[in-house]
């Protein structure tokens, strides 16, 4: 069943102040950063409503977090079904790749693993861990993997918790403009 944007709107304001991860920010906050460096780099709405939702899988579990218990939430895909419909591809697909985007950025740059914080890097682990060559090379050859790779970087550095970034009501325009981008279902 498809979220509409009045219910991904009421599962940020009744979830979004739960820690992010082990970080010092809330995953409203960090959800916030991250489509504001996306909207910064001049990303495409798409792009900017994909950073805001990438971690939307985790406010949809209501258990203990699965990282604590030492499994992977695979929060990268629990969202999908809920966006599915309501967006398009180019929203759906960041999102899905982002966590294999660091997996990615751990084997073709030398420095990336060293520079994720600490929980990220507790995160990687449980993950699987940096691709190999050939998993990389796989990786970047799907559609929207350079999307997915500039959204990890975000997400990246979406952690201040002195950031102050424009509210839910300036990335709840541009969501509907990126649900707008939806093909309409043909009609029969």
């Amino acid at each position: 069943m498809a979220l509409t944007l009045e219910e991904i709107t009421e599962l940020f304001e009744t979830r979004g102040a739960a820690q992010y991860g082990g970080e010092a920010i809330n995953q409203l906050q960090h959800a916030l950063q991250c489509a504001h460096l996306a909207e910064r780099s001049g990303a495409s709405p798409e792009l900017v409503a994909a950073a805001l939702l990438h971690d939307l899988g985790h406010l949809l579990v209501q258990r203990e977090p699965a990282r604590e218990a030492g499994v992977d939430d695979l929060h990268q895909y629990l969202a999908l079904p809920f966006l599915r419909g309501v967006f398009p591809d180019a929203v759906l697909e960041p999102i899905r790749m982002h966590v294999d985007a660091k997996r990615y950025l751990c084997q073709v740059d030398s420095h990336y693993q060293a520079s994720l914080s600490p929980a990220s890097q507790r995160s990687l682990v449980l993950q699987g861990g940096p691709f190999s060559v050939e998993e990389a090379a796989a990786f970047m050859a799907q559609a929207f993997a350079a999307d997915a790779v500039a959204l990890r970087r975000w997400d990246d550095h979406a952690k201040d918790p002195a950031a102050i970034p424009p509210d839910w009501a300036h990335y709840l325009l541009i969501l509907a403009q990126a649900a707008a981008a939806v093909p309409a279902e043909p009609v029969r």
